[in-house]
């Protein structure tokens, strides 16, 4: 009895391990078919789509999304097996200024669809356009491994459920406007590579590396610019010692350079520039031998180069010495790439033909590690035309080089770290210049006005320091950029004779002073004039009708007085007017005849009367009207709803009355899932008022994706209308400080892309609809102060709006955060899943079916394998049955290996 029942063990044991054979070899055999093709998953192909709707596509990058097979979508990946997208790659590999992304790049938002995905392994949106808040939808993809969302421009806090991406071994946020803690971190211990270039750290900036050292696959650490101001000296013990790249630079330390950093052997690239470490290099330097990069540049570093240096075998810089053994070269141009280590005077050593030099990048304000270490007296071997250096460190001196290079017509030395004044000798070369651009420098002292120009030539000196009155050039200039200086004095009442020939005048950001000269509407051929932040006084001259080519006009930020003069209606070509922030009063008269005007901003003004009402006829092509902080009265007008390109309206803190326009849900961009690319020149910008704090925006496409109605502080009465619901893509809607009455309309759910709602401080009543917990964008919200009453809702983004004021002034409200709900209920109520009978039958039908199984597996093992115990001969039939089996199964394999093998 006992060896049968061994040899039934034995023989049970050998079919479990011939069965997984036989199943490991079918999958086998599954993956290497050539004609296996799942095709995508139905709901994951929809969900591409419905992120495609919410995208502009300018140069057709996702054209290839149609069919019913997403796996051969551009940028798409799918599982060979499953089907099931687990690849989305919509980098913009065309991205490479700092201004923004070319005609390439994807703009608009990202639908929260994404969520569909949830096989989602690999997830780049790089270099694209989507700005808005960061899409925490993300965050729920927790297969990601790899998650790359650099230059796509959005704002706002990184939301800590990131952490739930255990899984992510890279992780790049560079270049968004972003804040964060680094608490999150902590469970992402498989991360190899991490990039938080330009990430607001200050919150974390004690703890910030104690925090990356619960990291210890990490490869690649790069935090440059992430404002940390403590670089602590000590570390008990290292964690990252893997760690390969480390780029530390641009932030804000103070300290000497720590020993812990030495202990990091295996360092190929590191790069502490652009703070104020202090103290001497230590010897220790020298255990860093296996280093490539070093950039210790615009430190307080002291005291002589350690000997130790010398251990540094495999360091050395980018751009080689021999490219000054190249005597024929006549154009150098290595512009665009990030070069570090130093240009001396032996990279251009035998250049003697050299008339065109090229050589930095972008972004235009953040320097990078390629440094000019010339000497002062070195005289070129060449006379070069053109000279173009951005973004690399010449100064602080004026470059004493271009001593004799006389045959200059181009020089732009942009971002260069130059400061002092333009020496005498470089005025004396006598250059007759196509370009000036000495932009974004320290450049001081009074501009020298005894420059000379070609014909249609452009001067860019902006961000520098320089004072006193405007200079005055030749008539040859169309193009002068003078803002953010320190030029004070009134405007020179001859610039428009000197300088007739003007098209785009920027001297905004100084410290002018008086008032606008009436030469100025000699500039006949102006298209732009930026006069904005500065201290001019006085009225607004009457000379609009000699410059009928304006496109954009901004005088906001001033001290401006008095009515707007009609003759502003007489320009047809003009497109943004913004005269904000100043003293202007009176009715705004009629710009009839501005067809083209796209944004119309006279916030923080005086003007009063009723809103024109003829807005949509005159101005078809308006897309952001602000009017906000004035005394405008009467109701707000219906046409404004025929306005198809509207995004941004702001009438807050006026003295409007009457009802909300039921209309108001007309406005068809806001409405639709239809993109829309604003016709926006780059000159001037727009201030918008969310939460509470000023965000300014520059003209340009990352304005056409913010959608905003502020109607906050006005005498607005009548109920919410139900139309304002259908606009799906209205990020900001602030009705505070009004009197409306009546419920939150119930469906206000549908507002997907809300994230600021404020209804507070009005007579709304009735209970906070349920459909609010579906705003999944929503950060920011407030209902205080109203007849609110019922329970506060409690899944989703209600989970996180715990802060009491967001509620207070409703004592019909109750539940937490509220204290009132909390003192009756130690816990807050779970959202029921049914009535109390169906959970009892849930309940009910869980019990039978364990019980069933109970049954079925007693009845089903006994059955078979009672009946073989019991009965001798039948067991002896079953195991002689199995062996029969298995030696047929073991004969096959090699018959059908001999047929296939002939087959070849």
């Amino acid at each position: 009895m006992g060896h049968s029942s061994a040899s039934a063990s034995i023989h049970h044991v050998s079919l479990i391990i011939l069965s997984g054979i036989l199943s490991l070899e079918t999958i086998k055999l599954g993956l290497c078919s050539d004609d296996h093709n799942v095709g995508c998953i139905d709901i994951e192909r929809k969900a591409l789509l419905k992120l495609k709707q919410g995208l502009m596509d300018p140069s057709g990058r996702l054209s290839s999304w149609v069919g019913e097979d997403c796996c051969k979508w551009s940028g798409v990946g799918c599982n060979n097996i499953t089907g099931r997208v687990n690849r989305l790659d919509l980098r913009n590999h065309y991205w490479f200024d700092y201004y923004g992304p070319t005609e390439h790049a994807l703009i608009g938002e990202i639908n929260p669809s994404l969520l569909v995905l949830k096989d989602l392994v690999y997830l780049d949106l790089s270099m694209n356009y989507f700005g808005g808040v960061f899409p925490s939808c993300i965050a729920s993809l927790e297969k990601l491994k790899y998650l790359d969302l650099s230059g796509s421009s959005f704002v706002g806090v990184i939301p800590p459920n990131l952490g739930n991406l255990s899984r992510l071994f890279y992780l790049d946020l560079n270049l968004g406007i972003l804040e964060t803690d680094l608490q999150w971190l902590a469970t992402l211990s498989f991360l190899k590579y991490l990039n938080l270039g330009g990430v607001n750290l200050t919150k974390t900036t004690s703890y910030w590396l104690p925090a990356i050292n619960m990291l210890p696959s990490l490869v690649e650490l790069h935090l440059p610019s992430c404002s940390l101001s403590i670089f602590p000296l000590t570390l008990s013990s290292i964690n990252f010692t893997s760690l390969l790249v480390l780029d530390l630079s641009g932030n804000k330390f103070t300290s000497t350079v720590p020993p812990w950093l030495f202990n990091l052997t295996k360092l190929e690239n590191l790069d502490l520039s652009y703070n104020s470490l202090t103290g001497k290099l230590p010897d220790s330097l020298g255990y860093l031998k296996s280093l490539r990069y070093l950039n210790l540049s615009d430190n307080s570093l002291e005291g002589p180069i350690p000997k130790s240096i010398g251990n540094l075998t495999s360091l050395d810089g980018i751009i080689p010495e021999s490219l000054g053994e190249l005597s024929s070269l006549v154009s150098l141009d290595i512009f665009g790439n990030k070069w570090g280590g130093a240009i001396t005077e032996a990279h251009f050593a035998k250049l003697g033909g050299l008339r065109k030099v090229l050589i930095g990048n972008y972004p235009r304000n953040i320097s990078f590690s390629l440094v000019f270490n010339i000497s002062s007296d070195w005289v070129p071997p060449f006379k070069l035309r053109y000279l173009e250096i951005r973004s690399c460190q010449l100064g602080p001196k004026f470059p004493t080089w271009l001593r004799n290079q006389t045959e200059l017509t181009t020089v732009v030395l942009l971002n260069a770290r130059i400061s002092g004044t333009i020496p005498d000798w470089f005025l004396q070369l006598d250059l007759q210049l196509d370009e000036l651009s000495l932009a974004d420098n320290q450049l001081s002292g009074r501009v020298p006005n005894s420059l000379r120009f070609s014909y249609d030539s452009l001067v860019d000196l902006s961000s520098n320091c320089y004072e006193g009155p405007l200079p005055l050039w030749s008539s040859n200039i169309s193009r002068l950029y003078l803002r953010d200086n320190r030029f004070s004095w009134p405007i020179l009442h001859n610039i428009g004779q000197v300088m007739p020939n003007l098209t785009q005048l920027d001297i905004s950001t100084n410290s002018l002073s008086g008032s606008i000269p009436l030469f100025l509407g000699n500039l006949s051929q102006l298209q732009v004039i930026l006069i904005s932040n500065n201290l001019l006084s006085g009225e607004i001259p009457h000379f609009w009708n000699n410059i009928p080519s304006l496109v954009s006009i901004d005088l906001s930020n001033n001290s401006l007085s008095g009515t707007i003069p009609r003759s502003l209606g007489s320009l047809t070509s003009l497109q943004f007017l913004s005269l904000s922030s100043n003293n202007f009063s009176g009715e705004f008269p009629s710009l009839k005849n501005c067809t083209y005007l796209n944004i119309l901003d006279l916030a923080d003004n005086k003007f009063s009367g009723p809103i024109l009402a003829s807005i949509e006829e005159s101005m078809p092509n308006l897309q952001i009207l602000s009017l906000r902080s004035n005394s405008f009265t009467g109701s707000i007008p219906l046409n404004l709803c025929g306005l198809s390109a509207f995004h941004i309206l702001d009438f807050s803190h006026n003295n409007l009355s009457g009802n909300i326009p039921h209309c108001i849900g007309n406005l068809s961009y806001l409405k639709s899932e239809a993109t829309f690319i604003g016709n926006y020149a780059n000159f001037g910008r727009f201030e918008l008022v969310s939460k509470g704090r000023v965000y300014v925006y520059d003209y340009g496409a990352i304005l056409s994706l913010v959608t905003s109605i502020d109607l906050s502080d006005n005498k607005l009465s009548g109920e919410i209308p139900m139309g304002l619901t259908s606009l799906i893509k209205l990020g900001t809607l602030n009705l505070s400080m009004n009197h409306l009455t009546g419920n939150i309309p119930a469906n206000i759910g549908n507002l997907e892309s809300i994230e600021t709602l404020d209804l507070s401080l009005n007579k709304l009543s009735g209970s906070i609809p349920q459909s609010m917990v579906n705003l999944t964008f929503l950060n920011h919200l407030n209902l205080s102060y109203n007849n609110l009453s019922g329970t506060i809702p409690t899944s989703n983004q209600f989970q996180t709006f715990v802060d009491p004021s967001i509620y207070e002034g409703n004592p019909g409200l109750s539940w937490c955060p509220l204290p009132t709900g909390c003192q009756d209920n130690e816990e807050a109520p779970q959202v029921p899943s049914g009535d109390g009978e169906e959970d009892d039958g849930s309940k009910l039908e869980k019990l039978q079916f364990i019980i069933s199984m109970v049954i079925g597996f007693c009845a089903g093992f006994w059955g078979v394998f009672g009946t073989l115990a019991m009965k001798g001969s039948w067991r002896h039939s079953y195991f002689h049955f199995i062996d029969k089996v298995k030696d047929a199964v073991l004969d096959f394999f090699p018959a059908i290996g001999t047929y296939l093998q002939k087959r070849l």
